[in-house]
Formats: C-alpha cells, sequence, structure tokens
C-alpha cells in the first residue's frame, strides 16, 4: 500500500509503487549519492513518465519528512500532466482554434491556481510549463483554481523553448507582453490559434524566452503601480482574445 502524507510519499518502495500505479507524480526528489539498481529504477520510471529527478542533501530531506524516508521522497499531483504534442494535434482534428498559455517560471501556486481558473472559463485550450522552476501542482493549487485544474490539460514539457519551436512549426503565433513595446495588446490580431508566454512574478519573461516570439505587446497602464500581476494579465489576454473571437 502507498503510505501517503498530504502531498508526498516516501521510502524506496512506497515512492517505486507510486511510480509504477496510476499516482500523478510532480517531482522526485533523491539523496545525494544514491547509487545502483535502486537509483537506475527511479530515473528510468521518472523518464518514462516524464518526472524530474533532483538531486538533494539528506537535510532537506530530513526537513520534509521525520520518519525514515529511505533517502527518497516523490510529491503526487490531483491531476495529470499530459503532452503538448498529444494535446496540440487533438485540437486541429476537432476543428478547434487553439489558445495556450505557456509558463516561462512561474512558481506561485496561487498564481497558478488563479490563472488556471481564468484559464478555464475563457476557452484556453491548456496550460504548458517547462519541468523546472515550475509551481508545485497540489491541492492548494487545485482549491485556488476552484476545480479549473482538474478540467484544464496542463502539458509539462523537457523544455519550454522547444515547446514554444513546436507551437510555432505547428501554426500557433507566439505572443509576449512587454512594457517597452509599441502596440498595445488590442491592436494584436488575436483570431488565429494563439499561444501567451507568462513570466515569472518579479523577473517577468526571459530575455531568451521574449526573442523568441512572434510578436510583443503592451497592456497599456494608467497608474503608477509597476505592472500588472501576472494572473490580472493573463485574464486580460484571455479576455481581449475571447472577444476578438466573438466570445
Amino acid at each position: 500500500m502507498i503510505e501517503k502524507i498530504k502531498d508526498f510519499v516516501f521510502g524506496r518502495h512506497p515512492v517505486l509503487e507510486a511510480l509504477q500505479s496510476d499516482v500523478f507524480v510532480d517531482k522526485v526528489l533523491l539523496q545525494q549519492g544514491t547509487t545502483g539498481d535502486f537509483e537506475k529504477q527511479i530515473r528510468h520510471l521518472s523518464r518514462a513518465q516524464n518526472v524530474p529527478v533532483q538531486m538533494v542533501p539528506k537535510e532537506r530531506l530530513n526537513k520534509i519528512v521525520r520518519g525514515n524516508h529511505q533517502g527518497v521522497i516523490a510529491f503526487t499531483a490531483p491531476v495529470a500532466f499530459q503532452l503538448l504534442e498529444h494535446v496540440l494535434p487533438k485540437l486541429f482534428e476537432e476543428s478547434a482554434n487553439p489558445l495556450f498559455l505557456v509558463f516561462d517560471g512561474i512558481t506561485d501556486v496561487r498564481n497558478f491556481g488563479a490563472i488556471a481558473r481564468s484559464a478555464e472559463i475563457l476557452g484556453a485550450h491548456a496550460i504548458v510549463m517547462g519541468r523546472n522552476k515550475t509551481p508545485m501542482l497540489n491541492a492548494e493549487a487545485v482549491k485556488t483554481s476552484a476545480g479549473a485544474l482538474r478540467q484544464i490539460p496542463v502539458c509539462r514539457e523537457k523544455s519550454v523553448p522547444a515547446a514554444i519551436t513546436y507551437l510555432q512549426e505547428s501554426g500557433v503565433r507566439v505572443l509576449a507582453s512587454d512594457l517597452e513595446a509599441t502596440d498595445a495588446l488590442l491592436q494584436m490580431d488575436l483570431k488565429g490559434p494563439v499561444a501567451f508566454v507568462l513570466g515569472a512574478e518579479g523577473r517577468g519573461i526571459s530575455p531568451s524566452i521574449a526573442k523568441m516570439a512572434d510578436d510583443r505587446f503592451i497592456i497599456p497602464q494608467f497608474g503608477k503601480t509597476d505592472s500588472f500581476n501576472v494572473s490580472v494579465a493573463a485574464g486580460i489576454m484571455l479576455y481581449e482574445t475571447r472577444r476578438q473571437r466573438g466570445m
């Protein structure tokens, strides 16, 4: 039986069982220095499910689990992750007009949930994110999303740049907000397949990702506050897209 404490399981057999069952695993923490058949099993099973494995010192594991963790902890997720290469072709087969959100380093769980809630309500087809520097898809995220995370696909990809390239090669226009841009969001043509890149809280979209965007735009601001919260900005982008598409 899988031993589950809140949002994680620990111990060698329980973690292996989780990776081999229908439990959705978000990531695995493996104690530094772990080698041998067990380490190979963990990496093999994690790779097969696109689950990131992070090597950490024993002290970090001890802070999470008071009992005998046996050098490994697996964080579980309340929903399953999907792959962009499965989601996008299906949308085209159904003659849908793709609308995606791409996360570039967003880590705040509450922002994640709030964005997912707006995305599901406003008809986005999926959220795309990388395996690293991402929020934990846990019960708090699902609660903040008002259950939307159980409805909208979340695609966890090995590389955000690779995911953006795949979208572009598939005919999806990738857009990024930029305070230095000259064109406003209202001036963008959002009627075709679109993916909005959302940057991390504080630093925004990374320069390398921003350069990959097909176009950049600004959401006009009239007050003195630096910028919109990322979840609010996402809602504005999605609403304008639905408005242009006739809701």
